[in-house]
Order: C-alpha cells, then structure tokens, then sequence
C-alpha cells in the first residue's frame, strides 16, 4: 500500500452533508462556516436501551462567559462521601448533565475538559465546574491539550484551536480553526487540489469531509494528527495550522489515530486493522510511508493506547477484546485481554495501569507484570449506558513514591465519573482469571429504529 495520497477514495459514504459556498462568518468563530446556515450534525449510534436518549440534544443556550458558570450550570457534582480515602479503589465523584452524551474527555493538572453532543466544552477544577467556551458545532469527538492551546475535533470535520485568556483563566478564546481560512481559499485556486470525495463530488484535499474520531500530537507538540470517518489521517504544522499532508490510511473510517515510538504513526480502522506508518521530514513538508499490518480481522477496531514510555501498544475492537504489542519484541502480536461482553470503546494508560471501556457499561483496570502478562485487578461499575472516553492523571494527593491515579470515566449516560485507583493494590482472587463470559458480537451496535442508519463500525 502506498504512503501519502491526496486522492481519497469513497463510494460508501453514509453521511450525506452538503459544504456550501465560501461564507463570510463572523470573527471569532469559523471564518467559512456561517453561524445563520449552522451545519447539522449526523445522529450517532447508541445502545438500544430505556435509560439512553438515542437523539442528539442540541444546547442553544448562549454560554455568557461573564456570569458564574456556577450559577446557571446544567451540570451538578455529587461526591461520595462513603469513599474511603485509603481504599485503594473507589468511587470519589460523579459529573452529572441533564442533556448531552460524554464523547471526550482531557485532563491536565487540575483541570478536566468535557465534550459532549452540546455546544458546549466544559472546564472542572476539583469536580466543580470551572469555566466553559462554546463552538459553533455540537458533538465533540475529541479533545486533546498541547501546552497552552485546547484543540478539539468535531463531527463537521473542523479542528478547533482555544486559548486560555492571560487576563481571565476562566475565559478561552478562539485563535484558529483548521483548516484556516486564508489556507483554505490559497488552497482553492488550484484545481489539482481538489479530489473526488464522492462520486460527482469533489473537495479540498485539506478538509475532512466526515467526522473526525480522534486528535493526536507528536511528543514536542510541533505536528497535530487528525484521523477522520473519511478514511483519511492529515498532518497539520502546529504553529502556522497549515495542513501539510492526507493520507487515505484505511478501506474504511479511521477510528483512532496514536503517534509514538520516534517517527511512528499507528491507526486503527472500521475496516478491521491496525496499521503502522513510518514518518519522514522532507524539508518544511511530511511524508507518511506504509510499514505494516499489525492485525487484521472482521470486527471494527475502535480504540488505539501507548503507554507513556511508548513501549506497549494496544487496540480495543467491537468484539471486545483487547489487543497488544510490545516494542521490545519489534511489535509481534503479545496477546489478547479478554474482559467485556460488548465492544471496547476506549483505552487509556496510567504507569503499569490499562482502562478499558466498554458498551457494556463496564471499566476493566488491567495490571501489566515484569513479564509483560496482564491481570484484571478489578472491574469498575456505575455507569448506566456505554463508557465512551477514559483520561487518566496521577493523584494530587499520593505521596511521593505512591503510584495512585484518578480516572476519569466519560459516558452515553451523560455523566462523568471520578475514581481512585491504587497500582500496588494487589488483585483478589476472583480477578485472577479475567475471561468473562462474553456474548456474541457481531461487531455492530444494536441498532435504533428512530436513527438513521450511518454505519454502526464507525465510533
């Protein structure tokens, strides 16, 4: 398979969005993308159950950045004051929103950023809310912090770049949307750059023409990776937001995108595989060369993690299970965790520490041993509806050689849930053999009647 291609190819596209002409927005939002013609965002797929709300609800409430965001908050903090602060596992706090799934989460000192199906990003500060800034498109696919700068991706294809204000820390603004404008029409005059998205359909090869599903950045934040339901990954420059490079990376939407091990880019897809991509710099430019196929097999893959020394690799699928490589075996297959019924929509690593979770509701906590095996310490339940994003931090409150983490657990039940986990606690004997019984998957999501249908592989 070759590298880097402006020519994405798609002839099943399910979503049917229309991009209009060059718009003349306003000046702190989107230059191109008009707030009185707001682009509608597909509806997602959700377990099929009473407690779920399956459509989207849009919050068109103006955030006032002026007032006390705790004055007028839709969202409520309750603690669990029966939590013990020497158990090694609990259950400290729970993030509760009347309207709005969880899709991402991001987590930086003591700071947590929260996107969900609103239009509105949240800011915690010690599990009350903080502050909060508002884009022009609702569901937030994902959030990622690079130094001063809060990026997020966005189901109109768009990355937006937020900047916390000197004066005020409670305000962000604005300073970039990716691609940029001045980009973006230098980019439309030549027709070379436009490709052929759908059949009698072309756009610039810049802009993501469908959902992004994750952000990445390299370790010295200077490049930013966007992965896409387009099938596409694209390289941007950090400090100009100039794209430097498409790849159509998969046969099928690009679910989850990581960048470690030096040059190396891993993508995992709907269509089944985990990839790798080797990167060079050529000059001011990128250039992303296939390596290999690290797996291939019928059922989506949905999440992709490295551990902080960028050492172990893994990939969680629809069918539940969770696979991993490690580097020091030069990335042959180590094994499978097996611990969900239903589809692994999220990973997350802290230390020797793995979080999966699942649409099964559940959050598996798996421990990595010298000998590079894994052990389900514990299983952590609350949660009413899929555990969508994970973000793990270390505990303000551990000593110093005390390896303790909070996790933070967002979810399809609108809520985000806070908990403390201990590494050194060691696992009971009823989580020794961590294979659940697992029902048969067909690696798709039960599918609601009232949702048009849109590709239940795509996450």
């Amino acid at each position: 398979m070759t590298g880097s291609s402006r020519n994405s190819r798609d002839g099943s596209s399910t979503h049917n969005r229309r991009y209009g002409k060059l718009k003349k927005g306003d000046d702190e939002f989107d230059g191109y993308n008009s707030e009185n013609h707001p682009r509608k965002n597909s509806p997602v797929i959700t377990i099929d159950a009473p407690h779920l709300d399956p459509l989207m609800a849009a919050d068109n409430s103006p955030y006032d950045a002026t007032l006390s965001p705790l004055s007028k908050s839709p969202w409520s903090s309750h603690l669990n004051e029966e939590a013990s602060s020497s158990s090694e596992e609990a259950l400290v706090g729970s993030l509760v929103r009347e309207e709005g799934h969880i899709y991402s989460l991001a987590a930086t000192k003591d700071l947590l950023y929260t996107g969900s199906d609103s239009k509105n990003i949240r800011v915690w500060k010690n599990q009350k809310e903080f502050a909060g800034f508002k884009s022009n498109s609702g569901l937030v696919k994902a959030i990622v912090i690079a130094g001063e700068k809060i990026l997020t991706g966005h189901q109109d294809g768009r990355i937006r770049v937020w900047k916390v204000s000197g004066k005020n820390e409670r305000i962000h603004r604005r300073v970039a949307t990716l691609p940029t404008l001045r980009n973006y029409i230098k980019c439309s005059m030549k027709p070379s750059n436009y490709v052929e998205v759908k059949k009698h359909r072309n756009m610039l090869w810049i802009k993501h023409y469908d959902a992004i599903s994750c952000l990445s950045l390299t370790e010295d934040h200077s490049l930013i990776y966007s992965a896409s339901w387009d099938k596409t990954f694209k390289v941007w420059r950090s400090s100009t937001y100039k794209c430097l490079e498409s790849v159509t990376a998969h046969d099928d939407a690009v679910n989850a995108l990581v960048v470690g091990f030096d040059v190396l880019v891993f993508t995992g897809s709907a269509d089944g595989t985990v990839k790798m991509w080797r990167r060079e710099m050529q000059g001011k430019a990128t250039k992303h060369f296939f390596s290999q196929t690290l797996l291939k097999q019928e059922c989506a893959v949905t999440a992709l993690a490295l551990n902080l020394e960028g050492t172990f690799l893994y990939a969680g699928s629809s069918d539940g299970l969770v696979n991993y490589w490690v580097r020091e075996t030069n990335l042959e297959h180590s094994g499978v965790l097996r611990g969900h019924k239903l589809a692994v929509l999220c990973l997350a690593t802290a230390g020797s520490l793995l979080f999966s979770g699942s649409a099964d509701m559940a959050i598996c906590v798996w421990k990595r041993s010298m000998s590079n095996e894994h052990v389900c310490m514990s299983v952590l339940s609350g949660h009413s509806g899929p555990v969508k994003c994970l973000a793990a931090e270390k505990d303000p409150d551990a000593m110093l050689n005390e390896r303790k983490w909070i996790l933070y657990s967002g979810s399809l039940d609108k809520s985000v849930k806070v908990w403390k986990v201990n590494e050194s606690a060691t696992p009971g004997p009823q989580n020794n053999h961590p294979q659940l019984p697992r029902l048969s998957v067909s690696g798709e999501f039960p599918r609601v009647s009232s949702l048009r249908k849109m590709g239940s592989r795509r996450y």
